[in-house]
This record gives C-alpha cells, structure tokens and sequence, in this order.
C-alpha cells in the first residue's frame, strides 16, 4: 500500500491535512469522510493495539497471526497510522510536529483527557492557530452529564431514538448500525467545513463539538416537532408512516413490498391499479387512512396476495407508484444502481490483497457549457496497518515541506 499524498490525492481538500487522534466510531467516520475528500489523514493510534475498533469481531478475516477486524475497515479508508504514546516525551513532541502542520484534529476523548495529557485546546491553538478542532464526547463537553461515557446503544436510546424504533410500544429497538456515532461524525465534518471556510475570513481556527446525542436530536425531523409543538409522544410504528398512509412494507404472495403513497394524486393511481374505489369510506384523504391504518393494509394486502413480488413491483412502477424491495446488503453490494454511483470500491490491503469497502456517498463535477466532467475520486487507499506510515510521518515532520 502506498498511502497519497496531499498533492497526488484527488479530492475538494487535496492540500489540507487532518490530525486523527480519535478511536472506535464517530472521530475515525469523521476522518475517513475528509480523506475521501482528497485531505491527508494521519490517524493516531496507542502502540502496541491501536484504536480500539481493530479488536472488534467476529467477523475477522486473514491469516490467524494477523487476524484484521472488518469493523476497522469500516472506518478507516484513505488513513495512514502512527503510534505515538501520548505519555511519553517523544510521542508528544512529535504531536506537537504534527498539530502545528495540520488544518484540522479531530479527538473523542472523555473532557479534560487532552488537557492532562499536555494539549488542551489553548496549547493546540498556541502551536496553531489556523488549526480546527473537531471534539466529539458522548453527551456534550460541558452540562450536568458531561462525563458520561459515549457509547451509540445508549445515546440511541437516552436521545429518544430508541422510543421510535421498533414494531411497536413494548418492541423497541436500536437501529441496526451505529447511528449516534455516524452522526455524530457527519454532523462534524460540516461543523469543521463551516469553520474552514470562516478560516478563510478571519486567519483563526475554531473548536467545533458536537455529542453523540446532539446527532440523536438533530435527526428527530419530524418526529421531534411532533413532541415540542404538537404535544405527542411518538411511539415504535413498524414499518408504517405515522403520517402518511398507505406507506410502508406490505405482504403480497411471496414475500413483501414497500410502497409510498405520498399524495392524493399517487392515491387515485394506486386505486385505479388495483380496483379500490378511492372514496371509500375512512380513506377518502390521508389523515382519514393514518387513522384507519389497519382496516387499509388488510385491504391492501388483500390485493397483493394476488402477485409474487416481482410482479407485483412491476405492477406499481406501471401505475406510477413509488416502490421497492428489501434487499439484503450482499444484495445491495452486487446491486447495478449501486454500483454506477460508486457505492463499492476495491482497496489493495497489505496483508489481504485486494478487498472491495462500501464507497464515498459523494460525487463531484465540473459543470460547463459541454456538460459535466466527474472529478469524484475513484483511487482509494486501504485501511492502514498499525503504525504503517510512522517512519514516513516522521520523516515529513522533519523535512518541514
């Protein structure tokens, strides 16, 4: 593997360089997200285990005396590693090189762990003051509960996310990935653009922080104003809209679809198709149909039992009707539609060989007066080895170019 430089990159933030000294989920999310974008990540790592997330499995793949966790790989394209012992006086200075040179640190330290390790965020601005630093905590740096541990289960669930997920009532669950901690992570790599680009007026940096339950919060939509303005508490509603009906995955022959009726124009399509009056009494307009939810989908379903899935789908796209399946996720990564948006790209890992990682969700282009040109970034570098890249940083950091 050999890791891009800043120059070779391609990318919006070719040239910028971002200091990663986070671990598990949402810092490393954050980072990889800015070296898809074209910067150069160092990630910072404990010597001897590294972040934490490369002991995190099954699943582990490779040869057994040098077992790679693909939970690391998840997170951690387009990086390169050091080891440093934060402790120590060489570890330190050679963070000191590092902050000093870098556009952007990203930490998810418990509050005040930087500050006794020698870099609070005074002294990270004394060394630099263009720098931005990203601070990601659990519940927030400051506030009655402060100190708290972040970890995604509960933030899903102390940040409500929990009472919304689920079958119903007494069946609430958690989200199947991480969700607090890839939020969080996103939510701070805006934050850290945002001051990026103030950078550009002002010459300073800025700390930006976020917490796992302000990604939580953030995400409420809907859900949220129908607790601060309506006065209602939102309850697990399945795989139903609470608002819209009929939306949602519904049983046919063979197995289920999803549909989404989302205007009355799509509702008279719908009826048309499958011979429903659309007057009906109790669906006649769509609070009528979220009130009287059951009585729909047993008539919905009715008629679907009628058709095998595919039929079925091909039924509704004929209609106009919105639609899909559920695919599983090996479905998804074989999936043509995913595939032409770059959904899946395939590394050179040290140890494995080629590998295939789920793809940036971003594409770029030039647009003139011929048209398009995509600029996206298609080389990717794999996950890094621990400390991989020590004697190459070091040797940047004493070359002073």
């Amino acid at each position: 593997m050999a890791n891009e430089t800043p120059e070779a990159a391609a990318g919006p933030l070719t040239g910028y360089t971002v200091v990663d000294l986070s671990r598990a989920l949402a810092g490393p999310h954050a980072g990889m997200m800015f070296g898809d974008l074209g910067a150069r990540v160092i990630k910072v790592e404990n010597p001897g285990k590294g972040d934490d997330s490369r002991s995190w499995g099954p699943p582990f793949v490779g040869p057994a005396d040098k077992p790679q966790a693909t939970y690391f790989f998840s997170c951690n394209r387009n990086k390169e590693s050091i080891a440093l012992d934060l402790k120590s006086e060489t570890g330190k200075d050679i963070l000191t090189g590092l902050i000093a040179r870098a556009d952007v640190l990203i930490e998810n330290f418990r509050s005040g762990v930087l500050d006794r390790l020698g870099f609070s965020t005074a002294r990270c601005m004394e060394i630099n003051p263009r720098l931005v630093i990203l601070s990601i905590t659990g519940f927030g740096h400051d506030g009655p509960e402060a100190s708290r541990a972040g970890y995604d289960q509960i933030a899903q669930g102390e940040a409500g996310l929990m009472s919304l997920t689920g079958s119903g009532p007494d069946d609430m669950q958690r989200v199947g990935v991480p969700i607090a901690d890839l939020l969080a992570g996103i939510y701070g790599s805006y934050g850290v653009l945002a001051a990026l680009l103030e950078r550009e007026r002002t010459g300073k940096g800025k700390v930006v922080r976020t917490s796992l339950i302000a990604g939580m919060v953030g995400v409420h939509a809907f859900q949220g104003t129908r607790a601060t303005v309506a006065g209602q508490e939102p309850q697990p509603g399945g795989n139903h809209h609470p608002s819209l009906s009929p939306y949602g995955l519904f049983k046919c022959r063979d197995g289920a679809v999803q549909i989404s009726v989302g205007n009355e124009n799509l509702w008279q399509k719908f009826c048309a198709a499958f011979d429903i009056d659309p007057a009906t009494e109790g669906m006649a307009d769509n609070a009528s149909r979220v009130a009287n939810r059951p009585a729909l989908i047993e008539l919905i379903e009715d008629r679907f039992s009628a058709f095998d899935a595919a039929d079925l789908l091909a039924k509704l796209t004929e209609a106009g009707i919105p639609s899909g399946t559920v695919r599983n996720l090996p479905e998804v990564y074989q999936w043509a539609q995913a595939l032409s948006q770059g959904l899946k790209v395939s590394v050179d890992h040290p140890v494995l060989g080629d590998i295939d990682l789920p793809g940036p969700p971003l594409r770029f282009f030039d647009a003139g007066a011929s048209g398009e040109v995509e600029t996206t970034r298609t080389a990717h570098d794999a996950p890094p080895l621990l400390d991989e890249d020590a004697e190459s940083i070091v040797a940047w950091l004493a070359d002073g170019n």
